[in-house]
């Protein structure tokens, strides 16, 4: 869907700002933080927080924080879990086989913390 489209069926004013961050969003495989994306936008830190802080306000995002306290972003699309590196503070998607589920509760996000398969295999313990 193209980016101003689901800003509109959100109710957020469409700006070049926002389509630009969104677009992004919608090709990334992986949660990203600012650092991953600020060579890829045209704008400054605080409009990129200011806009990614009125995509959660209208729900549109996920934000996990990573071990060091980094914030990641990626679009909601189907609830999945995220697992964060407590080493590389690496933040990935985990697409297959944790399902959780609450009675009476809409569950969005779970997010599970350890050692990466890199980390462990290159003996990067904490």
């Amino acid at each position: 869907m193209p980016s101003g489209k689901l800003l509109e069926e959100k109710g957020i004013k469409v700006t070049q700002a926002r389509k630009e961050i969104l677009e992004i969003l919608e090709t990334c495989t992986q949660p990203v933080s600012y650092e991953n994306i600020k060579e890829s936008i045209s704008m400054d830190k605080a409009t990129f927080y200011r806009n990614i802080s009125k995509f959660e306000e209208s729900n549109l995002i996920n934000a996990i924080e990573s071990h060091d306290k980094k914030r990641y972003f990626e679009l909601k699309r189907k609830p999945h879990a995220h697992f964060t590196c407590r080493v590389c503070n690496q933040v990935e998607c985990i697409k297959s086989g944790i399902y959780v589920t609450l009675q009476n509760y809409d569950i969005e996000n779970v997010i599970i913390q350890g050692i990466c398969p890199s980390c462990k295999l290159t003996n990067r313990l904490p």
